[in-house]
């Protein structure tokens, strides 16, 4: 197979993580640090877009690297409308319902398909986005709440969610389109989806207030609780579900590093907290054992937190009875978009064309209702 040359763009809220790889093989990933003093004075993600730019063109021309050898540019894509999962073309309809976010996820990964189209400016090579946090493969029973016209959405960690699955797949000797499992990312956000037949058809929505309390978020409360309990304004219960609830909102720090030398000292509440927030994992993947019928080929753990040896105790003692538990500590979210530019390169796979429109928008019979 012909060596391509391939740069991985993937923008985090105070830093952007870059990888060049020659087909599997990665030469280099570092991150680059964003000054988060001088991130707080642009008053919109967007406004980021050229500060980031200029600290990541100087650390391309500190690397050596010619942007005329690149054969692919492809960023992490968030903020445009739901899609499939799957790989996309970054182009004009793309870029401009990210920026706009008209998905509804105001997150920096918006900036992925931004940068792409930045570096790529100049230069004959493929640019493209892969599995961006709004992939939409719900089933319907899942997005029904209780509400009248209001509906779950889709918004977990999905790049890294469905590489771990495949690589899991993979080492059973099997393809992730004929497995059942259920899989969570556990980090400073954690997501825990049921994924049937090589499509995620449930999953926690933690960004929106929904399944376990994470490092940075509240998880899931009851409404009624908020209402009378919490004395904030709409924008700081935003903050709640994304930057300022769970460890961060008992501890003052989201440094789940922090956290767990103090767990490791025997400070009583940190232990109850921690041990809690193992415990909310648990309940979130004994509920995506129920959506597959317990019929479930693996429990699959990745992120950051599996570096702390008691999460994953913690996770087989409660959930071992559904299914073996395999931990992928870290994340494979370079790595899957490096192998999915090589796919689309060697005419393995078909890069799709961003639709502009959402993969889902309502049940039929209630728009007439509705009306």
């Amino acid at each position: 197979m012909k060596t391509y040359r391939i740069l991985v763009i993937n923008p985090g809220s105070t830093s952007t993580k870059l990888s060049l790889f020659e087909n599997d093989v990665c030469l280099f990933t570092e991150s680059t640090f964003h000054d988060s003093t001088i991130l707080r004075t642009l008053p919109t993600i967007n406004d980021q877009l050229d500060y980031r730019m200029k600290v990541v063109r100087e650390f391309i021309a500190q690397k050596g690297i010619d942007l005329g050898t690149i054969d692919a540019i492809i960023g992490r894509g968030g903020g445009c409308h739901s899609v499939p999962g799957g790989i996309y073309r970054v182009d004009e309809r793309l870029i401009e319902d990210t920026r706009n976010a008209v998905g509804g996820l105001y997150h920096a990964s918006m900036l992925g398909v931004q940068m792409v189209e930045a570096l790529s400016e100049g230069y004959d090579c493929v640019k493209l986005m892969m599995d961006p946090p709004v992939v939409d493969e719900l089933c319907d029973l899942a997005r029904v709440t209780g509400v009248r016209g209001v509906y779950r959405k889709a918004r977990v960690h999905a790049l890294n969610l469905k590489e771990t699955a495949r690589r899991h797949a993979a080492s059973l000797g099997r393809r992730y389109e004929d497995c059942r499992l259920i899989v969570a990312h556990i980090d400073g956000g954690i997501s825990i989806t049921a994924h049937e037949y090589g499509r995620m058809i449930d999953g926690t929505d933690g960004s929106g207030g929904d399944g376990p309390f994470t490092p940075t978020r509240m998880g899931s409360m009851a409404l009624t609780d908020v209402i009378t309990d919490l004395d904030c304004t709409p924008a700081a219960l935003r903050q709640l579900c994304s930057v300022d609830g769970g460890l961060s909102s008992h501890f003052g720090t989201s440094n789940s590093d922090v956290v767990h030398a103090m767990v490791e000292r025997g400070d009583t509440r940190a232990v109850r907290v921690w041990q809690a927030m193992i415990y909310q994992i648990c309940k979130s993947i004994g509920a995506m054992a129920a959506v597959l019928e317990g019929r479930v080929d693996g429990i699959v753990l990745t992120g950051g937190l599996l570096r702390f040896d008691d999460v994953l105790e913690g996770i087989r003692r409660r959930c071992g009875f559904i299914a073996p538990v395999t931990a992928y500590p870290g994340e494979f979210e370079q790595e899957a978009m490096a192998a999915g530019a090589v796919r689309v390169l060697n005419g393995e796979e078909e890069a799709k064309i961003y639709p502009g429109k959402p993969v889902w928008d309502g049940f039929e019979d209630e728009k007439e209702c509705l009306k």
